[in-house]
């Protein structure tokens, strides 16, 4: 799939999970239990160990079931390395107009991190194709409705403090997407080997995102999509 089609599996998802372990053993198996909660849109950071090696094996697993990213990329240098390994898309803690070039030119979907009105803007112009706001925590959905309010062209992902809890809110509140990291992918549960309680949660999960319905959410960005 090219790069429009990808980011259109991302919005019509609406999550997008986050595996951030101590150790990469047990990813794959991770992703493979949210994905069968329905996830379908998962990211691996760059801060687990051998995180190249998981999206490599993921991509490998999975195929084009399901849509593998890189998280933590902070340098155009790991971002080439983790499309080469089989991430579509590329999200950041920070700006950097490098990163987004290179995702660009491997046709990766570039997602750097922003929080301020200005830096927002300025991933825009520089050609995100989707805008991380982090942490989300800081401003709550609230923040999310006021920065669309005069920039309703952007495409916004809460993440940071963001879980099952209140994804919709955040969802209702005009973000095209949420990332899910701890909340979803519990270490606890991880280290115990309950991975058929990930698959539970992420059902619960991507259940309450999608009872969002369409005319119920906030239109923004021009494309009829929040």
């Amino acid at each position: 799939m090219n790069r429009e089609q990808n980011l259109q599996r991302i919005l019509d998802s609406r999550v997008i999970a986050i595996i951030r372990l101590d150790s990469a053993a047990q990813s794959v198996q991770v992703a493979q239990a949210i994905k069968a909660g329905g996830v379908h849109v998962i990211e691996f950071t760059m801060s687990t160990p051998r995180a190249l090696e998981s999206i490599d094996e993921s991509a490998h697993l999975f195929g084009d079931d399901v849509l593998l990213g890189a998280g933590t990329v902070l340098d155009p240098e790991t971002a080439r390395a983790a499309i080469l390994a089989g991430a579509q898309f590329i999200v950041s803690p920070t700006l950097n107009q490098r990163t987004i070039e290179m995702c660009h030119r491997y046709g990766a979907i570039a997602v750097p991190g922003t929080l301020t009105p200005t830096e927002i803007l300025t991933a825009w112009e520089w050609g995100a194709d989707l805008i991380k706001v982090f942490p989300a925590r800081v401003g709550g959905p609230a923040y999310i409705s006021d920065i669309l309010a005069p920039l309703p062209q952007v495409r916004l992902v809460a993440t940071g403090g963001v879980g099952p809890a209140n994804a919709a809110d955040f969802i209702r509140a005009g973000a095209a997407a949420v990332g899910i990291g701890g909340a979803l992918v519990s270490r606890h549960a991880v280290a115990e080997g309950k991975f058929d309680l990930l698959t539970e949660h992420a059902g619960q999960l991507m259940a309450a995102v999608h009872a969002i319905q369409p005319d119920v959410r906030i239109k923004r960005n021009g494309h009829g999509t929040a």
